[in-house]
């Protein structure tokens, strides 16, 4: 099997996972900066096999779309037309940023590392995967 990549995308950083290859686990592959998003994914793609990235969809608590939306989209169309024969979802990432902070705090990390934001945009990422996985577990 291949791997699921999932895109937590940010203004400045985008923070990025991954599964294993039997898509069981969830873990966190980077923190790039977002200028420099397209040339990593392209390098990954060639050195993994990865068949569906899922791009987090941010939305404001009302549901309405934040800003970061039409970069994403176009984000989406770049995808699309390098590699047509890879699966791309979007995925609604409401608070995952906050249940990123949350789960840096309880993980007992030490004050610099809860205030890294390449950390939360990661571990978001992470958070991203695994409602991906957990929603189409049994599909």
């Amino acid at each position: 099997m291949a791997r699921i990549l999932a895109i937590d995308y940010g203004s400045k950083r985008t923070g990025l996972a991954v599964t294993d290859p039997l898509q069981i686990i969830a873990t966190g592959l980077d923190t790039v900066a977002t200028a420099a998003l397209l040339d990593y994914l392209q390098a990954y793609l060639v050195r993994e096999e990865v068949e569906t990235v899922v791009i987090g969809e941010p939305s404001h608590a009302d549901g309405n779309p934040t800003q970061l939306v039409p970069h994403i989209r176009g984000l989406v169309r770049q995808l699309q037309k390098m590699y047509p024969a890879l699966n791309i979802v979007l995925q609604d990432e409401r608070f995952t940023s906050v249940l990123a902070k949350e789960a840096i705090l309880k993980s007992g990390a030490k004050r610099k590392q809860r205030q890294d934001k390449a950390l939360v945009d990661k571990i978001a990422a992470v958070i991203i995967l695994q409602e991906y996985l957990e929603i189409h577990k049994y599909q």
